[in-house]
């Protein structure tokens, strides 16, 4: 490859949509190239560079930065060795040229007799079709994922990701799916490249089942950092800045908090999506805040988009709740006495939209349709008897006076399917060990049931097992904070295999964050003080995919205070048998009372559990009528994502997939062979591509089934999101594979000569407009005769043969005059087939972008949650998009000669 030179031209072959490069530097064996059409900017190693000199030849048709087209006559070449092309009265330097030219050519490798088998360019043609087919799905981003499609997490998903830059704060009781909901809408994202740079900050106990997810089940490898990995990547790029080295990153938040200069240099970084999981241990009060919700501020200030996971958004009272709020949006929540006076209002609303939904009308709703037109046009339908106005009247109301924009919240009530939960209380006699009943309670279980002991402290933990094991054989593990992270995934892993572990012995950290809904037995010794930590305990195993009653077991010494607290717990405000609302206002103003209690006074502890009933039952209502039920009635309604949840059901069952892919796979060197219905081996071969060069040695097992996926971890779950699949086609369409054939067609009916050629009309534009909605990379068939007559709505030729082209095109008045005059011919055609799907793209771009500006208009004259910035930035991606759409470049992508006998 010749050497770059600054300000020369030149293309990535392996990213051929970022269009011209310009190069920047070159120094240490490595080049820098900017690419102003896609604003993005590639580091290259000179060694092994994708990259094109881009030299056009006197006669080619270029155009200047403003769009202005000219013939080449002739091309210069300065000391610098940059070029300068002259035609028609003009000259430019090729910097100067526009970024969005073409410089491809299936004709010179026609020319040059280089053809490609006939079933090639069909592949490619496939390709090309499966590409724009996958980019404007409104599934691209959520069919990859190995999960169970449950529409509660779906429906939040699909209208968080479609927003410009979501902040939001997930909030779903424990066990119904935060964790997924994010990765889905990180997912989509990313894809669609609205957020190619991601940080994920996760408590440190947390990292390894986060790096663990992603990879199992969404295919996404992040690097995980520390201090370590810095200081590595310091030593091979003293000047640099290691969160550079990669595009997703996964970090402990402590890592940032104890190492302040680090923290700095991933700011410099930037990112385009944060999230940060169990996010109510970020504490804040109008006085001071902690160093994590510092750090966390210091991040989304500058990073547009935010997702913040939490079970208990309420957990740290309503401060707590209006400090993650005021991460989201600093602006909208910058006053919190305005924040508790607006929140007090929520209980009206939400009784008046519940009695709508009840089919009736009550006195009050007036008042809230008064202060808006749509509503107050809506209450008129209905009161007129148009019933179908009805639904349009709640969900006006929840959008605009509401909470649900930067916050949602499944709770259980609005679901089923969760199993039973059934506790256990059992007395302890002074004296009796509680070793020994837990002994005994093993015994007394089959042994393929699986028991999970949760206690206050590593210490604990440990001196559980040892006792444990004094008094019965068992395999044991444990879970601690002391444990090496490594150590604690081994025994977690150890603990879920059918012959592993019978039981697990955690310290608290085993309460937050860990899936083991495996088990049905929970054992609790030693109660947390806060009911709300008693709730995340449970909810390790009351989760979604639990099949069977949750058996909560606990042991409390008789007359002691761990029997108060055990029954007051169960008797007092029901916190076993089910999820416990309030628990915050609970605590506060409970606990105190039972503290003072003595275990002898049996009358007075009565009275504190009738107390406590009382209270409880109170705190239920307040928030079934108040802020909570407008956030459940707020969250996006699981039916909403019927569409979404059919289209990824018909993308899982769509044999067209399937066969292109296999055959994909097979042209590009796997050996392909049938494991079962709907699954594969995929095995290395001597012609296998460097698409598969992750490919094991001993192959890879694979299904397209999702269920079939889903009861196999050993098989890898192809999607139309994997990035095995997108890397092949990619790697296809951006290699001259199949983009020049000849091929020879017996039909009997007379000699001609035949070009089939497809164009791709595609737009060069930054990722993060997300373009390929409106107008994904569009393949453009046209075939014609040698006399230039349009065939391309005549049926393909087949079967077509492959031939040896060289008699034909060493003929000088094909290579002179045909060839040149039927290319013509062909773009005429592909620019007239092209303009409808132009004009329909802007159409669409404006139509949609508009809608949402129109509606977010209207909803903060009424809503103040809908922030000015908001609004603003969707314009300018209006008016970016609509720029971009102008213009989108006809490239020609491959051409077949047929020769017709």
């Amino acid at each position: 490859m010749q050497s770059p030179a600054p300000g020369q031209r030149w293309i990535s072959t392996s990213e051929t949509s970022l269009g011209l490069g310009i190069v920047l530097t070159t120094e240490f064996n490595r080049v820098e190239i900017h690419f102003p059409a896609a604003e993005e900017t590639r580091l290259y190693a000179l060694d092994t560079a994708p990259l094109i000199r881009v030299r056009f030849k006197p006669g080619d048709t270029i155009a200047n930065a403003e769009g202005k087209e000219f013939k080449v006559t002739k091309v210069t070449e300065a000391e610098d060795q940059t070029l300068t092309y002259h035609g028609e009265g003009i000259e430019i330097p090729e910097s100067c040229l526009l970024d969005t030219l073409t410089f491809s050519s299936p004709s010179d490798r026609l020319l040059a007799g280089m053809c490609d088998d006939p079933r090639d360019f069909d592949l490619r043609l496939n390709a090309l079709e499966w590409n724009s087919r996958l980019r404007q799905s409104d599934a691209r981003g959520f069919t990859g994922a190995r999960i169970d499609l449950i529409p509660h997490q779906l429906a939040i998903v699909a209208e968080t990701a479609n927003r410009l830059h979501p902040r939001v704060l997930l909030a779903d009781e424990v066990g119904l799916g935060k964790t997924i909901e994010a990765c889905l809408i990180l997912h989509r994202l990313h894809l669609t490249g609205r957020a190619e740079r991601i940080l994920i900050l996760v408590p440190e106990p947390l990292v390894h089942q986060w790096f663990v997810e992603l990879l199992r089940r969404f295919n996404l490898l992040f690097a995980l950092f520390d201090e370590a990995r810095c200081v590595s990547i310091d030593a091979n790029d003293p000047d640099g800045n290691p969160f550079l080295d990669s595009q997703l990153l996964l970090c402990a938040t402590s890592f940032f908090t104890d190492n302040p200069d680090r923290a700095a240099q991933a700011r410099e970084a930037g990112f385009d999506l944060l999230i940060v999981d169990e996010a109510h241990h970020l504490e804040w009060s109008p006085e001071e805040s902690s160093a994590e919700y510092q750090l966390v501020e210091s991040f989304a200030s500058i990073i547009p988009s935010l997702l913040l996971l939490t079970a208990t958004p309420q957990q740290l009272g309503p401060a707590g709740h209006f400090a993650r709020l005021r991460l989201l949006d600093p602006d909208r929540y910058g006053d919190l006495d305005a924040f508790l006076a607006e929140a007090e209002s929520y209980a009206p609303l939400a009784a008046a939209v519940e009695a709508l939904q009840n089919g009736e009308l009550p006195d009050d709703i007036k008042s809230f349709a008064d202060k808006s037109e749509r509503a107050s046009a809506l209450l008129g339908k209905v009161k007129l008897g148009q019933e179908a106005a009805r639904s349009h009247l709640i969900a006006e109301l929840i959008d605009t006076f509401g909470t649900g924009r930067v916050l949602f919240r499944n709770t259980r009530e609005q679901l089923t399917g969760f199993p039973e939960r059934l506790p256990h209380l059992h007395p302890l006699e002074p004296g009796s060990s509680p070793y020994s009943w837990l002994a005994e309670l093993i015994r007394s279980l089959p042994e393929d049931e699986k028991i999970l002991l949760i206690t206050g402290s590593p210490d604990a933990a440990i001196g559980t097992k040892e006792k444990l094991l004094e008094e019965i054989h068992l395999d044991c593990a444990l879970f601690h904070e002391d444990l090496s992270l490594l150590e604690r995934d081994r025994n977690a892993a150890y603990f879920a295999e059918p012959d592993g572990a019978r039981i697990l012995i955690c310290s608290e950290i085993g309460s937050e964050g860990r899936n083991f809904q495996f088990a049905r037995h929970l054992v609790l010794f030693g109660l947390p003080r806060d009911p709300e930590l008693l709730e995340q305990r449970i909810g390790r195993l009351d989760r979604i995919g639990q099949t069977g009653t949750i058996h909560i077991h606990v042991p409390y010494g008789v007359g002691s205070g761990s029997e108060l607290q055990a029954r007051w717990l169960h008797e007092g405000i029901d916190a076993f048998t089910h999820p416990l609302k309030g628990a915050t206002t609970l605590a506060a103003e409970l606990l105190p009372g039972l503290d003072a209690l003595d275990p002898e006074d049996s009358a007075a502890f009565d009275a504190f559990l009738k107390k406590s009933r009382e209270l409880s039952a109170q705190v239920i209502h307040d928030l079934a009528t108040g802020h909570d039920r407008l956030l459940e009635l707020g969250a996006p309604k699981p039916e909403k994502a019927a569409a979404l949840l059919e289209t990824i059901e018909k993308a899982d069952h769509d044999p067209a997939f399937e066969r292109f892919t296999v055959r994909l796979f097979d042209r590009l060197g796997l050996n392909v062979s049938d494991l079962s219905l709907r699954s594969y081996i995929f095995k290395r071969s001597h012609r296998l591509s460097e698409a598969f060069s992750e490919i094991p040695d001993d192959g890879l097992s694979v299904t397209f089934d999702r269920e079939t996926a889903l009861s196999r971890e050993d098989l890898t779950f192809i999607s139309a999101d994997h990035p095995m699949l997108l890397g092949a086609i990619d790697h296809l369409l951006s290699s001259e594979y199949g983009n020049a054939s000849f091929a020879r067609w017996e039909t009997g009916k007379g000699k001609a000569i035949l070009l089939e050629c497809c164009f791709v009309l595609e737009v060069l534009a930054p990722n993060r407009l997300h373009v390929d909605r409106f107008l994904p990379p569009t393949t453009i068939r046209v075939l014609v005769d040698h006399s230039g007559n349009d065939l391309s709505d005549k049926p393909k030729p087949t079967p077509l043969q492959q031939g040896d082209a060289r008699r034909l095109i060493s003929q000088p008045t094909f290579r002179q005059d045909l060839l040149p005059k039927l290319l013509e011919r062909t773009e005429e055609l592909a620019k007239v087939q092209a303009e409808p799907s132009s004009k329909a793209a802007r159409a669409l771009a404006k139509k949609s972008i508009t809608a949402e500006i129109t509606r977010l208009k209207e909803l903060a004259k009424r809503n103040p949650q809908v922030n000015d910035s908001e609004v603003t930035a969707l314009e300018a991606t209006l008016k970016e998009t609509l720029t971009a759409l102008k213009s989108p470049r006809l490239r020609l992508d491959s051409l077949r000669l047929i020769w017709r006998t």
